[in-house]
């Protein structure tokens, strides 16, 4: 099982790839983090699957 996995998503706002470390131990997880080009907080959902792997990841604008 991975502990941590490493993704790209894409800014809902300026649409540039911001890199994300994603935590495999934590099942649902809600965050919120500032884009690292337009400084714009962007609101992330992530599920992990039983065995570690990533189910489902949003990157959402606060108006979503």
């Amino acid at each position: 099982m991975n502990l941590e996995q490493d993704r790209n998503v894409a800014c809902p706002y300026c649409g540039e790839s911001i890199g994300l470390v994603v935590d495999c131990t934590i099942p649902i997880q809600e965050f919120v983090e500032d884009c690292q080009v337009c400084c714009r907080p962007i609101q992330f959902r992530i599920s992990v699957a039983e065995d570690g792997e990533i189910e489902d990841l949003r990157a959402m604008s606060e108006d979503e």
